[in-house]
């Protein structure tokens, strides 16, 4: 069997690099998303003040998330435009008062 030209040897150490690389890549993604989903699944639907669980309520419609550890309410993407906050007369702090229940907002 003849021995293999140092360009052939070069060729494939080049291509088995570039596999292991490749590989290397495809596993450091998939624990970036292992990792990813367990922060997720830690993290939903807990207050991100105090850490306690949410729970979603209805407010004018809009499901909103609400924690009874510190009566903080925590808004998607959305819920703010879906309720309306500022688009009435007044001003953006007066709407939020009225559908959070801080009273009646006063001009």
């Amino acid at each position: 069997m003849a021995k293999a030209s140092d360009a052939e040897e070069e060729y494939f150490a080049r291509e088995n690099a570039e596999r292991l690389r490749k590989l290397a890549g495809e596993q450091k993604k998939a624990l970036a998303d292992t990792e990813r989903e367990k922060l997720r699944q830690l993290h939903q639907m807990r207050c991100p003040k105090c850490g306690m669980e949410l729970k979603e309520i209805g407010v004018r419609g809009v499901q909103v998330d609400r924690c009874f550890s510190c009566n903080g309410t925590w808004l998607d993407a959305g819920e703010l435009e879906k309720l309306g906050v500022g688009q009435k007369e007044g001003s953006v702090l007066a709407s939020i008062l009225r559908v959070f229940g801080g009273g009646a907002a006063k001009k």
